[in-house]
């Protein structure tokens, strides 16, 4: 009893179904051709609203450093434009944030006046869709200490031990042992 040719493509192209699930992510270009600026009275709040992001995907802020900065921050200080405990801060003019975990991320330019302009950004991330089961840790309260730019959000306190990256990787792995196995129990 041995495989089939098309037992076997099929086989294959399964697994690299299930493995190319995981690598597809979207980079947003923040403002889409405007930028991050204040220029035009720009509506982040509309672009957020016309896009869906998903955990794997990145924000890329596009803005002139000598005018702008990138603050991430908490939801207490995106409602009030306070810039003075920003999560993180870019300042490069060209600064990508990776969103890897699920829930709301704040953000805002530190100079004086322009978050009050609406030079702020409200982003609500999604769980990516997976057939694997989910291998990400589960939340630890806060400990107090602010996290990594990498994953700080303030409503979905996801501060695990163990790195989204390393999950992503056994969640991809996974599914294609699973892809593997079915494949094995169908033929």
């Amino acid at each position: 009893m041995g495989f089939s040719r098309e037992n076997v493509y099929l086989v294959i192209v399964l697994m690299v179904m299930g493995m190319l699930r995981k690598s597809v992510a979207s980079v947003h270009k923040v403002g889409g051709s405007a930028g991050w600026t204040i220029m035009g009275n720009f509506d982040y709040k509309k672009w957020t609203s016309s896009d869906t992001f998903t955990t794997g995907d990145s924000l890329l802020f596009v803005y002139n450093s000598q005018f702008h900065n990138v603050k991430q921050v908490s939801r207490l200080d995106f409602l009030s434009c306070n810039a003075t405990s920003a999560v993180a801060t870019y300042t490069s003019g060209s600064d990508t944030v990776a969103l890897t975990t699920p829930g709301h991320y704040y953000f805002l330019c530190g100079f004086p006046g322009h978050c009050q302009a609406g030079q702020k950004l409200h982003v609500l991330v999604a769980a990516s869709p997976s057939l694997s089961p989910d291998l990400s840790p589960t939340p630890s309260p806060s400990t107090g200490s602010s996290p990594s730019p990498a994953t700080a959000s303030e409503d979905s306190a996801q501060n695990g031990a163990v790195s989204m990256p390393l999950s992503m990787a056994l969640a991809s792995a996974m599914s294609g042992v699973v892809v593997l196995l079915v494949a094995l129990v169908l033929y």
